[in-house]
């Protein structure tokens, strides 16, 4: 019975993904569309991305520097590691978890609301295609801002790991050389290569949980919950041959 529904409702996910990956029947309409995702969904993302980003590479470095240390261990190994977590793992894959929390319901709420206030059933009335209309400029509007977040979130990382300095923790220098330490570029094109499809399951998945909700105000709160379980999920699990791939 699960296996029967979940492939139903992976067939509906495709043919929603299919009417939305359309092109667009009025280009200025979307390009205003577009914009304005990219401020919603990016921008004011921002902020509670670096403010976490920060706080975790204090925590890392500190973490490391007093739970790893010996005298067999050089000096630079906590800045190393630390640059390597927040490459590999957290300023990519934990936290676009972390922003399927923010950004995924907010997306999922938004046209859940439109759906039950037939709104989306008046642009369909009106002869528009309402699913590439409503939810491609927040597909597209986040896969462009994804890439300046983990940036954002990588250099915060840095800067509080530097900032455990000011507080005796860890030498300056040591960090510095840490990070330098044998830096492979190709790090940070994993993680932005990463971040993008994991941006994609967090709008497309979504919008179909808004788009697809039927009933009232319980409901939309009810695909909220799901759309920010499902695409969590649907991360770890491609962030596992993601990674495999990519390496």
């Amino acid at each position: 019975m699960f296996l029967t529904d979940s492939i139903a409702t992976f067939g509906r996910y495709l043919q929603l993904m299919w009417r939305v990956l359309a092109i667009p029947e009025r280009w200025r309409m979307f390009g205003r569309e577009y914009i304005k995702e990219m401020a919603n969904l990016g921008v004011d993302s921002i902020g509670i991305v670096m403010l976490i980003s920060f706080f975790i590479g204090a925590v890392i470095c500190i973490q490391i520097k007093l739970n790893i240390a010996s005298p067999w261990m050089p000096a630079w190994t906590t800045g190393y590691t630390t640059r390597e977590i927040m490459l590999l793992e957290f300023s990519s894959s934990i936290m676009c978890l972390i922003l399927a929390g923010k950004v995924g319901s907010n997306i999922a709420s938004e046209i859940g609301t439109m759906k039950v206030t037939q709104q989306i059933d008046a642009l369909e009335i009106m002869g528009v295609n309402s699913a590439s209309f409503v939810i491609l400029p927040k597909i597209l509007g986040l896969i462009t801002m994804i890439p300046f977040l983990v940036i954002f979130s990588a250099a915060m990382g840095f800067i509080g790991a530097y900032a455990t300095s000011f507080v005796g923790i860890i030498n300056f220098d040591d960090i510095t050389a840490g990070l330098q330490h044998e830096f492979n570029q190709w790090y940070v094109w994993m993680s932005l290569i990463k971040s993008l499809f994991f941006a994609f399951i967090i709008s497309s998945v979504a919008a179909f949980y808004g788009y697809t909700v039927e009933g009232g105000s319980f409901d939309v709160g009810k695909a909220s919950t799901n759309a920010v379980v499902s695409s969590s999920i649907l991360i770890l699990f491609s962030d596992i041959f993601l990674t495999k791939i990519l390496s």
